[in-house]
């Protein structure tokens, strides 16, 4: 699936989704520092929740800008929203894969 995302220019990069959760996984904590020191994965979710949230404050303060003539482009409004909405769906497929998980979890017998 990255295959997927990095051929849509959606992973790597300075402005892409990626770019805006870069250093939130163990293994790019640990690549990034060279240290073996692992991320727990509440803080994981935590931090993409506020990056999501940032990401979707920047969309609507681009949205307005572009209705209020502010000077902001249209083409710029609308990556905005989509940087918001891949992000979106990013932290709601994680949720999903985390309550599956749960549940699957949940229905085992010991």
């Amino acid at each position: 699936m990255s295959g997927f995302l990095s051929g849509l220019g959606v992973i790597g990069g300075a402005g892409s989704v990626d770019g805006a959760f870069s250093g939130m996984t163990e293994a790019g904590a640990a690549r990034s520092t060279g240290s073996t020191e692992t991320v727990p994965f509440a803080g994981v979710l935590k931090t993409m929740v506020e990056q999501t949230s940032a990401l979707d404050a920047q969309a609507a303060q681009a949205v307005t800008g572009v209705l209020s003539g502010q000077g902001v482009d249209i083409h710029d409004a609308m990556i905005a929203t989509q940087k918001a909405d891949m992000a979106f769906q990013l932290a709601l497929e994680v949720r999903n894969k985390a309550v599956g998980a749960y549940q699957q979890m949940m229905g085992m017998q010991f």
